[in-house]
């Protein structure tokens, strides 16, 4: 029985890799410019998680192999040095594989994350709300007007607390709830939660950022190919988490001008 459970271990640790290793449920179409790096930052990690998760399989395997026939009069093997032995070897192979993977992580993250956008991005402003992201743009001038969250109303449609009347650099701002964005064109993304921890992933971008309530986060990134792609919400954030999405567009930039200037139209 114990001969059987340990062909049966290695049978089903095979079978799991074979998916992976055939990409079969892979990630998205990269369609930015620092997805390349990322892509294969996951490569080599799913690549050295999968050959230490078959290597310790086959290992048990081996174990329940030798063992499972033994019988009581049998003499007591220890393992050379002593379980002490043991734990230092994971300690080590397992550190040396964290630390790897933190360096290369570095490189993959970097542009993202550690070096600042360009002087010329596109600012847009994102808010997540149960259950919903609305999006803002400056105006002509160019400048975000300030937010009021006294001013904050569903019923209004008022959902970033924009002061119209009194805040010049509000006038000309436009929000809506779909995202749109010039293709080849670097975007800052301006971040903050208006209630709870949310989270915005676009797959394709390779973009997933969480919304910490209170902390206004930043992120850039380069949309390379025109489509329309599912923004979601990654973080349970109540009851309504599940259908908390919304839609980015990817555009030629006459599109994108056009989309612009009918949206500031409905304002």
């Amino acid at each position: 029985m114990g001969k059987f459970f340990a062909v049966t271990i290695v049978v089903i640790a095979i079978a799991s890799a074979i998916p992976i290793l055939r990409h079969t449920w892979w990630m998205a179409p990269d369609i930015s410019t620092h997805g390349a790096p990322i892509d294969e930052q996951m490569s080599e990690t799913m690549a050295e998680a999968g050959i230490s998760f078959l290597a310790s399989q086959i290992i048990l395997a081996l174990f329940i192999w030798k063992f499972s026939s033994s019988r009581p009069s049998d003499p007591i093997k220890s393992f050379p040095g002593g379980a002490k032995a043991m734990v230092w070897a994971a300690f080590l192979l397992v550190g040396t594989e964290v630390l790897a993977l933190g360096v290369f992580g570095v490189k993959a993250w970097a542009n993202v994350y550690f070096a600042p956008p360009a002087a010329n991005a596109m600012p847009v402003q994102v808010q997540a709300g149960q259950f919903a992201f609305y999006f803002r743009y400056p105006g002509p001038d160019g400048t975000f007007g300030p937010l009021h969250p006294d001013l904050i109303s569903e019923s209004n449609a008022n959902f970033y607390g924009i002061d119209v009347d009194h805040d010049q650099d509000s006038k000309d701002d436009i929000v809506t709830a779909e995202m749109a964005i010039p293709v080849n064109r670097e975007i800052h993304l301006l971040m903050h939660a208006k209630d709870v921890g949310h989270s915005f992933f676009v797959p394709e971008l390779r973009v997933q950022q969480d919304f910490v309530p209170g902390l206004d986060l930043s992120m850039h990134f380069t949309a390379t190919k025109i489509g329309r792609y599912e923004i979601v919400c990654t973080q349970l954030c109540g009851l309504g988490h599940y259908n908390m999405k919304a839609y980015l567009s990817v555009m030629s930039q006459e599109d994108f001008d056009n989309w612009l200037k009918k949206q500031a139209a409905m304002q």
